[in-house]
C-alpha cells in the first residue's frame, strides 16, 4: 500500500513492520490466487500443484503473523485471545469464552 506518513519521519522498526504487514497481504493474496485455481481445475495433478503452492503461501503467512506477534504487543494479546478457540469468536471478543458455540 506504501507509506501514509512521511518515510523519512518513520522509525526503522515501524518500517519493518509495514514491510511484514504489505508482504502478509501478498501472501494471503497468493493463497487465494492459488486456492481458486486448484478447486476449478479440472486436471487432478494441476490442482493437487495448485494446492500444494497455496499451502506454501500459508506457511508464509503464518510466519508473517507470527513475527508480527512477535514485534507487536497488541498483536499477541489478540492472538492469544482469539487463536485456538473452539467457542463463538464473538462470545469469546465478549468475554463469554464459556458460550456454546453456534
Amino acid at each position: 500500500m506504501g507509506y501514509y506518513e512521511p518515510y523519512g519521519e518513520i522509525p526503522p522498526k515501524d518500517r519493518d513492520i509495514s514491510r511484514a504487514i504489505t508482504s502478509l497481504r501478498e501472501e494471503l493474496e497468493a493463497v487465494d490466487y492459488y486456492n481458486q485455481r486448484a478447486v476449478v481445475s479440472s486436471d487432478a495433478k494441476l490442482s493437487e500443484l495448485m494446492i500444494h503452492n497455496r499451502d506454501e503461501e500459508i506457511e508464509h503467512a503464518a510466519m508473517l503473523i507470527e513475527w508480527l506477534r512477535r514485534e507487536i504487543p497488541e498483536f499477541d494479546k489478540e492472538l492469544r485471545q482469539y487463536l485456538f478457540t473452539e467457542s463463538s469468536l464473538v462470545a469469546v471478543e465478549a468475554g463469554a469464552a464459556s458460550v456454546p458455540a453456534v
